[in-house]
């Protein structure tokens, strides 16, 4: 495992300040984003749950702002072993800031998607629900793979019809590589861009609201 990332853990927003004993949901942002980006949607979330908004550990080449998981040297260039890393640094992350809660979720976007369903792939025991939007999972085989087929964590993965920043080899892998390995909740929205849509939201919150409700997880 790599050491070579860090999160920072200041720089992670919280919500409510009392969150003892809540379920805890983990937003990742995407590229050029920061900490602040996925925190706003809090009003769209279900209630009684805790949510934590990190920081990507990279900051992208100047002049882009905000911050990244992973290089993008070029429209293909997301190599596996960059997204790797960035979930092996979730992992310590969560390891050091959010032991005691008693079941995790994540929320990425984008590259946070990706990262999001990589780390389920590292440690799926870890996690109760995975929503990936507008993102994709990483070509390539990891150990745990197989026993995925067996385990079929809980999947959100919704993309807009005309998002045009995933090259479309990575969304066909994506379509074919979850429903083999995880419990898919797939959802197409006509006419949505590189971007999240209320009606999107609105089918998040009831995939969560039973990722919070369900004493299995």
């Amino acid at each position: 495992m790599s050491n070579s990332l860090t999160i920072d853990a200041d720089a992670t927003r919280w919500a409510p300040a009392e969150r003892d004993g809540l379920p805890l949901l983990v937003m990742l942002h995407g590229y050029g984003s920061d900490e602040n980006d996925l925190f706003g949607l809090r009003p769209f979330l279900p209630e009684g749950i805790a949510v934590a908004s990190v920081a990507a550990p990279l900051s992208p080449p100047w002049p882009a702002p905000g911050r990244s998981w992973y290089p993008i040297e070029e429209v293909n260039g997301r190599h596996p072993d960059g997204v790797t890393d960035a979930a092996q640094a979730l992992l310590r992350w969560l390891d050091a800031e959010a032991a005691d809660a008693p079941k995790v979720a994540l929320l990425g976007f984008s590259q946070g998607a990706a990262v999001s369903l990589q780390a389920m792939r590292l440690d799926a025991a870890r996690f109760g629900a995975i929503v990936a939007l507008s993102g994709y999972a990483t070509p390539g085989e990891l150990q745990d793979d197989e026993d995925l087929r067996v385990s079929r964590p809980r999947v959100f993965w919704g993309r807009g019809t005309n998002d045009d920043v995933i090259p479309q080899p990575l969304v066909d892998h994506t379509a074919q590589w979850l429903p083999d390995h995880s419990e898919l909740t797939g959802r197409v929205y006509p006419g949505l861009t590189h971007s999240v849509s209320e009606d999107e939201l609105q089918d998040v919150r009831v995939f969560l609201e039973k990722w919070r409700d369900d004493s299995d997880v």
